[in-house]
């Protein structure tokens, strides 16, 4: 029996446009309520941009926000991992040093950083999918807040291969994970979607096989994981393909929503 559902935003729950079907969710949603199925937004995106698709919700929703780094609930941070100081500048140094082709954004808690020399396409790009967001003149002297998460944009052809010499270069120190078009995210090993669901899995005393997952990129491969009712959508990366035990149909035609209507459909009948 499905107790709690987890989703991916961009490329999984949301249509091309970035939307989805409002009205349909509503209903869907009230189901759930009902049901005492809990609805979990897990995404590597900000937390205040995810709860801006879910208006009047963030008493109800758990948000499991930059690929596990934080849980959010009834608007309050409920778990934080983050990097060390350390660490944070000298990742930096290498990306700006040795990779001035990329974008660069250092997620905090409070807010997100970019410096005001980027591109002004990437700021552009950058305000869609973050919030809360500080242009500074340098990394030189950190921003006052707790790091947990690097995005990056660089050409979609290079990702593989600087996914792969970062996580080289600093040899487990990080984690560095393609999380589709071009992006990649720089998060912290062991902290994950799939790490940061678990928990709430184990606070809820609700097993993995009672959780129903969706997820498109390589980001949410540990998510998938966790349970046997995992979906890959139409459009997913070879390795969710792989991992999931299902595919659902496109994030166009609101692939999510119809997989849950089916299990919910399912669960009623006698």
């Amino acid at each position: 029996m499905i107790r709690a559902i987890s989703v991916d935003m961009d490329g999984t729950f949301l249509d091309e446009n970035g939307e989805y079907n409002r009205a349909r969710f509503e209903r869907i949603y009230a189901e759930l309520v009902k049901h005492q199925i809990k609805f979990i937004v897990a995404s590597g995106n900000q937390y205040y941009q995810l709860k801006s698709f879910f208006p009047g919700k963030d008493e109800e929703l758990f948000y499991v926000a930059e690929n596990g780094a934080v849980i959010f609930h009834q608007g309050e941070l409920r778990s934080v991992n983050r990097f060390e100081e350390r660490l944070v500048q000298k990742i930096l140094r290498t990306l700006i040093q040795d990779y001035q082709d990329l974008q660069v954004i250092l997620c905090g808690v409070k807010s997100a950083y970019l410096l005001k020399a980027a591109d002004s396409n990437f700021k552009t790009f950058a305000k869609k999918y973050y919030f809360e967001l500080q242009e500074v003149n340098s990394f030189d002297v950190l921003p006052d807040d707790t790091f947990i998460k690097f995005a990056l944009d660089v050409e979609v052809t290079k990702t593989g291969q600087i996914v792969e010499d970062l996580n080289q270069m600093f040899n487990g120190e990080i984690r560095a994970v393609a999380s589709g078009h071009g992006s990649i995210d720089i998060i912290i090993p062991g902290v994950t979607k799939g790490s940061a669901i678990q928990q709430l899995l184990n606070e809820w005393r609700v097993t993995p096989d009672d959780l129903l997952a969706f997820g498109d990129a390589n980001n949410d491969i540990e998510m998938l994981q966790l349970t046997p009712n995992s979906y890959a959508m139409q459009e997913s990366s070879p390795e969710v393909f792989a991992t999931a035990k299902y595919i659902a149909p496109s994030n166009k035609e609101a692939g999510v929503l119809q997989v849950i209507e089916d299990y919910m459909e399912k669960s009623q009948r006698p």
